[in-house]
């Protein structure tokens, strides 16, 4: 079930933050630093780190300078992608209700909804996300050489 699923809206921000501060070039940013920038405990989101490095979304670095990339072109990567490596897809009808309007009218009403999120996150991509970053006036940090000049 998609809506109400607070583990695939965490693997959005996990993938936004990762492209957004190391993308899929030579950089690679730290699990804790991610976790920082979201406000989450680096505990509680690796299992996301996890699943979507186990997939293939992410690149994972290990050593002292070690880190996660992404793993493909953030306009290759859809976000029902990143929903799809953290959620359970079931066909379960929403809450543990089991009466007459309940079976006729609010499950096909979920599932509605729930056909309409996924064609939504079907038709996004990874650099859809980043282009509403930078209109909404965020810059991407840039690395500066190092400079051993006096």
């Amino acid at each position: 079930m998609l809506l109400r699923q607070d583990r695939a809206m965490t693997a959005i921000a996990v993938m936004l933050d990762v492209a957004f501060h190391a993308g899929r070039g030579g950089e690679v940013t730290g699990g804790a630093e991610v976790a920082e920038r979201m406000g989450a405990a680096r505990r509680g989101i690796e299992p996301v780190f996890q699943a979507l490095s186990r997939v293939g979304l992410l690149d994972s670095l290990r050593g002292p300078r070690g880190g996660y990339r992404l793993g493909r072109r953030p306009r290759d990567i859809r976000l029902i992608e990143i929903v799809a490596a953290v959620t359970e897809d079931t066909d379960e009808a929403p809450g543990d209700l089991s009466g007459r309007l309940q079976a006729a009218v609010v499950a096909p009403l979920w599932r509605e909804l729930e056909d309409a999120l996924r064609q939504k996150l079907s038709g996004l991509t990874l650099d859809d996300l980043l282009r509403r970053a930078q209109a909404a006036g965020l810059k991407r940090p840039t690395t500066e050489p190092l400079n051993f000049a006096i």
